[in-house]
């Protein structure tokens, strides 16, 4: 799998050095690549939800301004911002615009297109039942399993020269790939937050398989592992 996608070039720092709401639709279809202890996975991107800055966005981690938690999102563009949330589930960002301004693309959901085996055995099932490979990478904490990503690369800079093969493991890469049609780009609400919930920064490809169902906030009930990490937004 994978063809010719993963001996695209890699994507520039200017290419994240925008607003975040510009960079999303951008980013469907090109590819990140992250070398794990047990294999490299490649994913294709087929959605992503766009976070703003500071003061802005009420549904952005950094509404409220930079705190040790957001601290990654403040820094260069086009590295790594991973978070843990409801005491259960990592997600994976990518920063946008220069330092200072606190604003991240979340990385909903996409296809593995290389390192199949290893995304399949991150995101072995419980019961024992195989995971049809739409599913793999079909929603951000699934994406963040099937690439390996944890709390220990956040910060990791996707922004690196010559071919991601070539790399030490505990690297990541954005490839160019090959970019969604223009005409299979669609937009609407961003998914389950309560803030901000209308503005229609979630893009995806249209009639992709890996793409996941959109689902409206829904109030949880607190418990101490989601009191412990706080009920953030998305980004």
């Amino acid at each position: 799998m994978g063809g010719g996608q993963l001996s695209s070039a890699p994507l520039p720092r200017s290419f994240f050095d925008r607003p975040s709401h510009e960079v999303a639709p951008d980013l469907l279809g090109r590819v990140l690549v992250h070398g794990g202890v047990d294999g490299i996975v490649a994913v294709r991107l087929t959605e992503v939800e766009a976070y703003g800055g500071p003061g802005e966005d009420p549904a952005a981690h950094t509404y409220r301004g930079r705190t040790p938690r957001n601290a990654v999102m403040f820094g260069p563009p086009g590295h790594l911002y991973v978070y843990f949330t409801y005491g259960m589930h990592f997600c994976a960002n990518l920063v946008c615009l220069p330092d200072g301004f606190g604003s991240a693309v979340l990385l909903r959901a996409g296809e593995v297109v290389e390192g199949l085996a290893a995304a399949r055995a991150r995101r072995s099932s419980s019961n024992g039942k195989p995971i049809a490979d739409r599913d793999l990478a079909r929603g951000p904490a699934r994406l963040a399993v099937a690439l390996g990503l944890t709390r220990e690369h956040n910060g990791l800079d996707a922004i690196l020269e010559g071919s991601p093969l070539g790399r030490p493991r505990q690297s990541a890469t954005m490839l160019e790939g090959v970019p969604a049609d223009p005409s299979l780009i669609r937009s609407g609400p961003r998914t389950g937050i309560s803030t901000a919930k209308e503005v229609p920064w979630r893009f995806w490809i249209d009639g992709d398989p890996t793409v996941s169902p959109y689902r409206a906030h829904v109030p949880r009930r607190r418990n101490t592992a989601a009191t412990s990490v706080g009920e953030a937004p998305r980004s």
